[in-house]
């Protein structure tokens, strides 16, 4: 396909996504005001799901393009430039958290992160402003710090991916070895600031939902469930691609297959580090670290709620489906068979952040002695609306970015090796 047509294409798809995301991210506007109004943290937590989904998905890419850099691999240049694009929505996802920090200016600034507020009610002990806890943590947790947290952790993304991009893209026109070079050296100190921003955005945004929790492996998780989210993105984006000619002939099997057995790796990492955090959780049993597994297994009274379901939906779909079938050779070479555990893997880590980020204590005097009720399961509309409207806007972020660019690094020195990779 020429490049005029490429263009065009890109315009075409982009546009429409845009369009969509611009209707997806007013409906989720709505619901965010009503949640506003109602002070109803639930419609928040819609968007920081779609939020976070779209989020891992670049960061993934971010880091796979570091560790690639880092370890001079040759055969996936031509997917590093899927990721490059992807990279391209990092500016935009920081606009789109805006809403987020809006909560800090309502009239109760604990609306979604409760320990934002000294005078929100804890179940049974008083108020956060009084809660022992969280005075040992306000040192970290507090509004000002949190902000700043915010614009460092989305400077430190924008700033690599940027610099990365430029250079990867100015190879392009001009050959110079020496931007290879340089992003080299760059992503062996990016893979340090840009884990060290992932872990406290996964700790501030979803982990201090239930601020009295305790772990020290979040970021790990979180890391894994990135990766798996992008090497996913990267096997739709490239059959796409790949079909509609962008990288027809490019594109090979081997690629495929590479991508396919770092799924694999990173699904069995994804449930070492899952499942080693409930060991010792449990192991230790300490009630400052039990209870956030509680919520996800029973309600006050002893009864299952409805996260034991998810939970052992992400067990037995999140982990062992995709572990079985990308042990199978043909599932990481057959097209369809790729894709279709591709858009599996995806649908789990969307259901993985709702594990993560909805289950919270809702204070109700009235309910028993413990004085809560369980945040139970749910999916409503704002989240979808939120999901479909911030990935429009990432999709038409990633279109715009290809026009900037060929589809392949044409003139990276690696190159001939990434096109003529072979099992």
């Amino acid at each position: 396909m020429s490049s005029d047509a490429h263009h065009a294409q890109a315009n075409k798809v982009g546009g429409i996504a845009l369009v969509v995301g611009i209707i997806g991210i007013l409906a989720a506007a709505f619901g965010l005001f009503q949640g506003w109004n109602a002070a109803d943290a639930r419609p928040f937590m819609g968007w920081l799901i779609g939020l976070g989904f779209w989020m891992s998905i670049a960061i993934g890419m971010t880091f796979l393009t570091l560790i690639w850099y880092v370890f001079y691999a040759r055969w996936p240049v031509i997917i590093r430039r899927q990721c490059e694009h992807g990279m391209a929505a990092f500016p935009w996802l920081l606009l789109l958290f805006l809403p987020l920090l809006a909560t800090l200016f309502h009239e109760n600034p604990g609306l979604l992160w409760k320990w934002m507020s000294g005078l929100n009610e804890l179940p049974g002990h008083g108020t956060v402003g009084e809660d022992a806890i969280y005075t040992w943590k306000q040192p970290y947790l507090n509004k000002e710090f949190f902000v700043a947290r915010v614009v460092a952790i989305f400077g430190v993304f924008i700033i690599v991916t940027g610099l990365l991009r430029k250079w990867s893209f100015d190879t392009d026109k001009t050959g110079d070895i020496k931007n290879t070079t340089k992003a080299h050296a760059l992503s062996a100190v990016g893979l340090f600031l840009c884990a060290i921003a992932m872990t406290l955005g996964a700790i501030d945004w979803f982990k201090s939902l239930e601020y009295h929790w305790f772990s020290t492996m979040y970021g790990v998780w979180f890391f894994a469930a990135c990766i798996r989210a992008a090497l996913a993105t990267l096997i739709i984006v490239t059959v796409i691609l790949a079909a509609k000619g962008y990288l027809k002939g490019i594109l090979k099997q081997a690629h495929r297959y590479d991508i396919s057995c770092m799924m694999l790796a990173f699904t069995i990492f994804w449930a070492y580090i899952s499942f080693s955090q409930y060991f010792l959780i449990y192991s230790a049993n300490i009630p400052e670290e039990t209870f956030w597994y509680n919520l996800r297994e029973m309600n006050f009274d002893g009864t299952t709620n409805s996260w034991w379901f998810v939970s052992m939906g992400l067990i037995f779909g999140h982990f062992l489906t995709p572990f079985l079938c990308l042990l199978w050779y043909k599932t990481k070479v057959v097209v369809w068979r790729t894709v279709g555990i591709s858009i599996w893997i995806l649908s789990f880590h969307l259901l993985d952040l709702y594990w993560n980020i909805v289950p919270g204590k809702l204070v109700n005097p009235d309910s028993h002695a413990a004085g809560y009720l369980v945040r139970q399961f749910s999916v409503n509309w704002v989240d979808i609306a939120s999901i479909i409207g911030i990935g429009g806007v990432c999709i038409w972020a990633f279109c715009r970015s290809t026009k900037k660019a060929e589809p392949i690094p044409i003139r990276d020195p690696n190159i001939n090796v990434s096109i003529n990779y072979a099992e």
